[in-house]
């Protein structure tokens, strides 16, 4: 009898002992995992991909391969996910946009994202800032309301459906202004413009704004979330600043294809748990304004539902419900 034979035969015995005592065997990689990012280098999502990648690949033995495919926020690499092959070598770093905004922005979408994609673990929360290029007057939120009530301004984002523009809708909500969106295909290039004046204002990740913050490229007035941010501690919060109750949390996590084998998405779930725990992964996020949320597969699947119908209440507020 052969060596590899023997080698096959004893594997085969270990996993039947493994069922026959109802223990189930943890799944192993045999090859390179994908990690679809959909959006631009340069933004929050992607710098949350690149900071779990490689230090995933060391815990799963393979190698963690990053695959922007930006545009629709979000949406086109969602619906790659949902129709890959659900044995765990397709994953994706969704966000709030594909997978709490989007199902009621669109008419009709490639997915559910309650139904399509399984979850794994809430990633990161990320503290989203408003900011203005210097030429804008305002030197904080109500002025940036008056001046916005005076003339018109413009507001990039992401993507329709990104976080940073109905963070803007919320605020014209709110406000009672009347700023325009301009969308575009990740936090990157919306920046770029921002940095070279061709709009006014974004809110964007702390990932892609505190560097440019701190050098005085651009202005920063206040923070999206509830709270203020560890990394921008001098900044308020919009709720403080004048636009009472305002709240707009950004967020990441993994997910993969429907019908992904339990065992791999425990596996995923557990490596994925343990490389965001790692201080030098959290001080990395930290300092781009992403703070670790790790979670079980239940409760980022409970939170995608209960973010996915406070949006909805945004969105037909706003009047952008079932846009194309």
């Amino acid at each position: 009898m052969t060596k590899p034979l023997i080698s096959q035969l004893l594997a085969g015995a270990v996993l039947a002992a493994f069922a026959a005592q109802g223990i189930a065997a943890e799944w192993q990689p045999t090859k390179p995992i994908r990690m679809l990012v959909g959006f631009a280098p340069g933004g929050g999502t992607d710098a949350t991909a690149r900071a779990m990648g490689g230090k995933l690949a060391e815990r799963l033995g393979q190698q963690i391969i990053i695959d922007n495919r930006p545009g629709a926020a979000g949406n086109i690499a969602t619906e790659i996910t949902s129709n890959a092959t659900p044995d765990g070598y397709t994953i994706l770093m969704g966000t709030i946009a594909a997978l709490a905004i989007n199902p009621s922005l669109y008419k009709k979408l490639p997915f559910d994202p309650l139904k399509s994609v399984t979850p794994i673990t809430r990633a990161v929360d990320s503290t989203n800032a408003l900011v203005v290029h210097p030429s804008v007057p305002a030197k904080n939120v109500m002025e940036l309301v008056a001046l916005a009530k005076s003339k018109p301004l413009n507001g990039g984002s992401s993507g329709v459906g990104g976080a940073g523009h109905l963070a803007l809708e919320l605020f014209n909500l709110q406000a009672g202004t009347k700023i325009v969106h301009i969308a575009y295909k990740g936090g990157g290039p919306a920046m770029a413009d921002l940095l070279g004046g061709q709009i006014n204002l974004i809110f964007a990740t702390a990932a892609s704004a505190v560097g440019h913050i701190k050098a005085g490229k651009i202005r920063a007035l206040a923070v999206s979330t509830a709270k203020r941010s560890g990394l921008l501690p001098e900044l308020p919060t919009v709720s403080e600043a004048g636009l009472k109750g305002f709240e707009a949390n950004n967020w990441y996590g993994l997910l993969a294809p429907a019908k992904t084998p339990p065992a791999v998405i425990a596996r995923l779930n557990k490596e994925a748990i343990a490389v965001l725990n790692m201080p030098d992964v959290k001080d990395l996020l930290f300092k781009q304004g992403l703070d670790v949320a790790p979670s079980t597969p239940e409760a980022f699947g409970a939170y995608i539902k209960s973010e996915k119908a406070q949006w909805e209440k945004v969105i037909k507020a706003a009047g952008l419900y079932h846009t194309n």
